[in-house]
């Protein structure tokens, strides 16, 4: 069921879209309270155990790593120069359109004066264009036609050399249909058959696809048609985005975390769970290194490796076509976070973020003193400068020290004042944990419900018909999860705000139709 609600609930988006919960009593009694073991503390983990543990559930949070908010997270750190500071694996970008992650984080901070927005998302090719969405409109079409008309990689030319037909599909994304069409061809091979410019094809869309950590051949189509719908043509809430003005543990999740506590969470960080068994009459065991405890119910809320390998230490599990279907999910290539702390500022004209393109396996760059207050104190301190580099779906066998390096070679192309720059100290974080999508994977990607009435799925790489992704399809699996649980029990879940899960506009939508025939 969907329906529209004032607008200072979602966002500036008049067509976002409301889906209510099941009905149900508002809480558990005290005497009737079933208990859920959570399992993972990144972002789908904490939505689950916040709406459980807010409807009177008694939960337990699991989390292997010693601290929340798991692809995150921060730790502290000591540089050479004795400071103390939060390291992490890197930028993310709070988008506007993430209104179920930012209802989470409005439980702690409900005007999200710990996020701040960046003025501009600018895109820089190494062919010397640059993009920017700071003057786009937000509102489509006039988002699509603003680019276009300001962008110097995309002009009117370009468009009308475009394969008109082939396009329609983006001016009407309907989910799931869009999965059902395109699932079954790769990202580039969609972009060629439109025939996109190759700038604007480096630029705009390989950014999107690469913000999967995938190499673009090995996207599925579907969801770049999807990043396109949320980001540009389904959304007014346009492409800029909020940072968080300190690191993500003070930010966010320690204050979460305390939240949780405080609605009687019981959270057990530095406890990974080997194994889970699900009894439909007795409800799930949950089994650590030290003890097994018993629940009434579990959320899992895993990347995908460590959810493929709970299933398979837990051989009761789900039914075999299940745990195949687990057994597939693909885990992205590796990808590198480099942050530096230099002996001296970058330009004081250059942005927090810029995404690159053709720079060696560079794709963004940030300066951290631009927006993060502990490294803003540091910059101010030392006089030098915080920039973090991310190079993503590195090519499988590159070694790691030459892949740092050409990073190191792409920042001092780019921002040439960095070339005499002293590294005071560096960290150079590599992870291979994120969700891939490969080409026709969509169909056997596993849901929020599971065989087991009383084990449900959470996360990014979870399939979830509504219009999200990345961090946001996190958070809203995560309360979908929790939802599914309470709706058993006659307990009211919460309300989801989403982007238009079809083409926004009728005469878009109109032409949209013309493609499906």
């Amino acid at each position: 069921m969907s329906a529209r609600q004032p607008a200072a609930r979602r966002g500036r988006d008049r067509k976002a879209e409301l889906l209510r919960p099941t009905p149900g009593r508002n809480r558990f009694e005290r005497d009737d309270a079933p208990s859920v073991a959570v399992v993972g503390g990144g972002i789908a983990g904490l939505a689950a155990a916040t709406l459980l543990a807010e409807r009177g559930a008694r939960v337990t949070l699991y989390e292997q790593q010693e601290s929340l908010g798991g692809r995150l997270a921060g730790w502290r750190t000591r540089l050479a120069d004795g400071s103390e500071t939060t390291m992490s694996r890197g930028f993310h970008a709070f988008f506007r359109q993430y209104y179920n992650l930012r209802g989470l984080l409005r439980r702690t901070d409900p005007a999200l004066d710990r996020l701040r927005p960046l003025p501009d998302y600018p895109l820089r090719h190494s062919g010397g264009m640059t993009d920017s969405f700071a003057r786009v409109p937000r509102t489509p079409p006039f988002s699509a036609l603003g680019f276009v008309a300001l962008s110097p990689t995309f002009g009117w030319r370009d468009l009308t050399a475009m394969d008109a037909r082939a396009a329609l599909p983006l001016l009407d994304v309907r989910v799931p249909h869009v999965h059902e069409r395109f699932d079954s061809m790769s990202a580039t091979r969609f972009l060629e058959s439109v025939r996109f410019p190759e700038a604007a094809h480096h630029l705009a869309f390989e950014v999107f696809s690469r913000s999967f950590f995938a190499d673009p051949r090995e996207l599925s189509a579907a969801e770049l048609l999807l990043m396109f719908h949320i980001y540009f043509l389904g959304s007014s809430e346009g492409l800029l985005f909020d940072v968080p003005t300190e690191p993500f543990p003070q930010a966010l999740w320690n204050p979460l975390g305390d939240y949780v506590q405080r609605h009687g969470t019981d959270i057990r960080t530095g406890t990974p769970v080997r194994e889970v068994h699900a009894d439909d009459d007795r409800g799930v065991e949950v089994r650590t290194d030290t003890a097994a405890h018993r629940y009434d119910a579990a959320v899992l809320a895993l990347d995908p490796g460590a959810l493929r390998g709970l299933v398979d230490a837990s051989p009761g599990l789900g039914t075999p076509v299940w745990r195949e279907d687990v057994a597939t999910l693909r885990t992205a290539p590796p990808f590198l976070v480099s942050r530096l702390w230099l002996d001296r500022p970058v330009r004081a004209d250059r942005p927090g973020f810029l995404g690159t393109s053709g720079y060696d396996g560079l794709d963004n760059i940030s300066v951290l003193e631009r927006y993060e207050g502990e490294a803003a104190r540091w910059a101010s301190r030392t006089g030098g400068s915080v920039v973090e580099l991310h190079g993503y779906a590195v090519a499988a066998g590159t070694p790691q020290e030459a892949a740092q390096n050409r990073l190191l070679d792409s920042l001092r192309r780019i921002y040439p004042e960095t070339r005499p720059a002293r590294v005071v100290d560096a960290r150079h974080e590599w992870r291979a944990d994120c969700p891939h999508f490969p080409v026709g994977s969509h169909a056997r990607r596993p849901t929020v419900r599971t065989p087991h009435p009383r084990v449900t799925l959470a996360g990014d790489a979870i399939r979830c018909d509504l219009p999200v992704a990345l961090m946001e399809r996190a958070a809203t699996t995560g309360l979908l999860a929790a939802g599914a649980l309470l709706a058993d029990w006659g307990v009211r879940g919460q309300a989801l705000w989403t982007v238009p899960r079809a083409g926004r506009s009728p005469v878009l939508r109109a032409l949209g139709k013309l493609a499906r025939h």
